[in-house]
């Protein structure tokens, strides 16, 4: 295991905090008021199951939206109902995206209370607001709950941020507390691993491009 400075896994966790799904449930509160649009190929009801088929599916709430080759829902609303989403799922919200072979988000009272996001692997990316970096992100699974807030990675998971990673067979990380945690997830498995990259010194002292870029410093970088 790489071991780097405190504030430096502070920096680079606090990263970590900003991850999708928490824009995803930003997403979703900021746009709560606005109507849920369903766009669908194919639509039919599984009456012995109590289920609703969509192939072809598109949702879209304000700047959230989410496809799937197939979705089955207990219900048509958002209210108290579980989503099962397969093939293909992409889930976009203001300034990323999730992949995903399969998803399973359950709403309660239009508000979505826990998803559990599957994938070989699923891949999250994140435009990082000021920087022209992205956060990079890719696990077996993970599980998101929203009350709690509390994300769970695991199945290989790895977070990259420009030239820092940390990677471990098991990650949690809590959104309130800020705080995440590693784990190899038990005996046999890789240990946990941290790279941390600092900045290139002579990149630092490069004077402002021509057209006066004021681009935020490189938020991985270590404090004085």
């Amino acid at each position: 295991m790489n071991l780097i400075c405190p504030s430096a896994m502070k920096k680079f966790s606090m990263v970590v905090a900003a991850l999708l799904l928490c824009q995803l449930v930003s997403a979703q509160n900021d746009d709560l008021r606005l109507p849920m649009q369903l766009d669908a190929d194919f639509t039919d009801y599984d009456g012995k199951n109590s289920m609703v088929i969509f192939r072809g599916l598109q949702l879209s709430q304000g700047a959230l939206s989410i496809a799937a080759d197939e979705g089955r829902a207990t219900k048509m609303d958002f209210q108290d109902s579980i989503w099962h989403l397969s093939g293909g799922v992409v889930i976009h919200v203001d300034g990323g995206q999730i992949e995903s072979d399969s998803a399973e988000m359950t709403f309660s009272e239009y508000e979505l209370s826990t998803a559990t996001i599957v994938g070989s692997p699923a891949i999250f990316r994140l435009k990082r607001p000021l920087t022209d970096r992205d956060v990079y992100a890719e696990a077996g699974r993970l599980q998101y709950d929203v009350s709690a807030g509390i994300i769970e990675f695991s199945e290989a998971a790895t977070i990259t941020e420009g030239g820092n990673q940390i990677s471990s067979n098991y990650l949690v990380y809590n959104i309130r507390e800020q705080r995440i945690q590693a784990s190899s997830g038990g005996e046999g498995n890789p240990k946990v691993r941290i790279t941390y990259t600092p900045n290139d010194p002579d990149r630092n002292n490069e004077q402002p491009a021509a057209d006066g870029d004021n681009s935020a410093p490189d938020a991985g970088a270590p404090d004085e």
